[in-house]
């Protein structure tokens, strides 16, 4: 993991308290408010917001917390929460994945202006090789052993998995991963003091004692509905590719898939029994060319990992000790009786094979265990019957 910014680099006071207090004053996300702090900065951009010198559109966003200004006392809660504040101006902000919202073209699909986080982990090198594992948070035992199996698989192969904390498929996916002893970022849809499902305490205590617990919230927002919504564009950009594992007709499983579609990051899904409820909407997915299907960790780190090095290698089933046999030479063993002895004769007739022909093929039969010569008579070998 990429350690915190070393001295020398440290964010000035007062640019992070003039994002803390952008963030809490305009419900994320918010296109104008990103455009205000590129043209301005943070520190012109707050004022400018403080004396209602910005856009009508701005203007009736921040309209009800424009003007209390909260960030000294979001910057100590978090702090008291275990939580620092990142933002564009540190080193290791992924610029990379926020840039896919400019290209997206969607209102609702703008960058973050800071992130709360929690734990040791480097957002930027936990995103640069990743995957955002999604899911029903009733899912069935088939979903959690999926989800738990490929995070475990794919974070020991240095692959940082990241999800949202529920109950279910989120649960399994960080689980999994913590199993292996691999990288997982959980992101909140709460403020970074907050824990959400409370049942989750331990789970996201575990999180953030070795990789990366975020939100875009303040100390002490409560989670909701939007909220939730909200949040799932931040996993979309952040994974290198997003993983749906278990999503019914009418999920917001769906809007994470349609966030990471638009951000240009590629979508994968699992696919379950078709009497299953849970499979429906990762089978209409695939179904409608969005999402490609995928079985196995392996055709997971394909997408996701190395270009040319983490090549999925093409599942091989079970090995046969015909396997490799010419067709005549097979067409010889298929001949072969398995609990009698036959004079060649009668085995050439049966496997349409001339004299030369016959005597090569249970030659090279013999010498792979796969014939035995008894007295003028063959037979297969007993210890290696059926084909």
């Amino acid at each position: 993991m990429t350690a915190p910014a070393a001295p020398g680099h440290a964010v000035p006071t007062e640019v992070l308290r003039a994002r803390a207090y952008l963030m809490r004053c305009v419900e994320p996300p918010n296109r104008h408010l990103v455009a205000l702090v590129g043209r301005h900065g943070p520190v012109e951009a707050a004022d400018r917001l403080r004396r209602g010198a910005v856009g009508d559109d701005l203007l009736r966003a921040a309209a009800a917390r424009r003007a209390t200004d909260r960030s000294e006392a979001d910057l100590a809660a978090a702090a008291a929460a275990g939580a620092r504040l990142l933002v564009p101006e540190d080193p290791g902000w992924p610029a990379w994945a926020f840039a896919a919202f400019d290209r997206a073209g969607r209102a609702d699909l703008a960058p973050p202006v800071a992130l709360w986080a929690r734990g040791p982990g480097g957002i930027a090198a936990l995103s640069d090789r990743s995957l955002t594992v999604v899911g029903s948070r009733a899912a069935t035992p088939y979903g959690l052993h999926v989800a738990a199996e490929f995070s475990a698989a794919l974070a020991a192969r240095g692959v940082a998995i990241l999800s949202g904390a529920a109950f279910g498929i989120d649960a399994a996916a960080h689980r999994g991963a913590l199993a292996t002893d691999g990288s997982t970022v959980a992101v909140l849809a709460c403020g970074p003091d907050r824990v959400y499902p409370a049942a989750h305490t331990e789970l996201l205590e575990r999180i953030a004692a070795t990789g990366l617990v975020l939100s875009e919230y303040p100390p002490g927002t409560v989670p909701g509905r939007l909220r939730f919504l909200v949040r799932n564009r931040l996993l979309a950009a952040l994974g290198s590719g997003t993983l749906v594992v278990e999503a019914g007709a009418r999920s917001g499983t769906r809007r994470t898939a349609a966030d990471a579609t638009a951000l240009g990051r590629p979508l994968m899904a699992v696919p379950g029994p078709v009497t299953s409820g849970l499979s429906v909407g990762c089978h209409e997915l695939v179904r409608s060319l969005s999402a490609s299907l995928v079985g196995r960790p392996e055709d997971v780190l394909e997408v996701v990992g190395r270009l040319g090095v983490d090549l999925a290698v093409p599942p091989q089933g079970e090995s046969r000790p015909t396997d490799g046999l010419a067709p005549r030479v097979l067409a010889v063993h298929d001949a072969l009786p398995a609990r009698a002895a036959w004079p060649p004769g009668r085995i050439g007739e049966a496997a349409g094979a001339g004299p030369d022909e016959l005597r090569a093929a249970l030659t090279e039969l013999e010498e792979r265990g796969l014939a035995e010569y008894h007295q003028g008579l063959w037979q297969r070998t007993a210890r290696r019957g059926g084909p």
